[in-house]
């Protein structure tokens, strides 16, 4: 009889970030530089421009938060191992993130968004500026 569980077992809660097996470094770069920057900058009008709204408000804050997906087609996503088992992360309450998005988020993305774009523009920094467009979500409303 072969025991799969008897390993090692971890009690305490380690954040894991899995990579999509999406496309490749030069895919990613080529539609950044034929589709992402003007899509990207066309989603994020039309984000913030929701968010204005206050009704749209969520929609808006998602489009904000799917930023890397569509100027980079970079997805991640983090899942915690608790007692062997894969979790979504704990996200800040609400109320914090809410508050953040209010008074830091909104502004700060624009700022962040808008420096992602310029190290995008040379080809020593782009590594930095897709790095800076998978943490926009966290610069908009604290989501991991």
């Amino acid at each position: 009889m072969n025991d799969l569980s008897a390993g090692p077992t971890r009690t305490a809660t380690q954040p894991v970030t899995i990579q999509s097996r999406g496309p490749g470094c030069l895919a990613q770069v080529l539609w950044f530089v034929f589709v992402g920057w003007w899509l990207g900058a066309i989603w994020v009008m039309i984000g913030w421009a929701l968010i204005a709204l206050i009704i749209t408000a969520p929609i808006g804050a998602s489009m904000l938060n799917n930023v890397p997906q569509v100027m980079a087609l970079r997805g991640r996503r983090t899942i915690e191992v608790r007692g062997g088992r894969l979790y979504e992360p704990r996200q800040q309450e609400f109320l914090i993130r809410a508050l953040w998005f209010i008074f830091v988020g909104w502004w700060a993305s624009a700022i962040w968004v808008l420096l992602a774009y310029s190290a995008c523009m040379t080809l020593f920094l782009m590594p930095v500026g897709f790095w800076m467009f998978d943490k926009t979500p966290w610069v908009v409303s604290l989501r991991r």
